[in-house]
């Protein structure tokens, strides 16, 4: 594997990484790259989340600040002053009980030398490895795609859904 910024790993994956099937995904949605955009999508995925999953309020948090840095990253540095899309696709994995998030962008990405950028930037990486179980970062010539992985989070069951009705 090879290194990214700040020696985070960088995972080889293909392009089909970037396609969202929805037939596999629990929430999936292609939007414009930009803030208003980071807000909505939080919004909403915060929604999904407490409607469909069993979440502490703590881990409910670091889950939505994790995937909020991943949309913000695409929204404002993908693409360098131009318009672009940015791809959110949630994906539950019943037999071990891990929400897999996956953040996709088709633009640049953009090596920034550390020295010479101001000291109130540069944590979102870091936050989002110690927010997450497992993440990688896989940089392509088509786009980037951040990968979030949250063991142990619980689905509330169908017929507790049912009967909170």
């Amino acid at each position: 594997m090879s290194e990214g910024p700040a020696g985070y790993p960088l995972a080889i994956m293909t392009d089909s990484t970037f396609s969202i099937d929805v037939a596999d995904a629990d929430f999936a949605t292609i939007d414009t790259a930009d803030a208003r955009t980071v807000a909505r999508l939080r919004h909403e995925l915060s929604q999904w989340l407490r409607a469909h999953f069993a979440l502490d309020p703590v881990r409910l948090n670091d889950l939505l600040l994790a995937v909020n840095e991943a949309l913000t990253n695409a929204a404002e540095f993908a693409y360098a002053g131009r318009q672009g899309t940015m791809a959110l696709q949630v994906r539950y994995d019943v037999a071990d009980g891990t929400l897999v998030v996956d953040v996709s962008d088709r633009g640049r990405w953009r090596h920034v030398d550390a020295a010479s950028r101001p000291n109130t930037r540069g944590r979102g990486i870091p936050l989002m490895r110690a927010l997450a179980d497992r993440m990688t970062i896989s940089q392509l010539p088509n786009g980037t795609h951040v990968q979030l992985q949250f063991d142990h989070c619980a689905r509330i069951a169908a017929q507790a859904c049912a009967t909170s009705a």
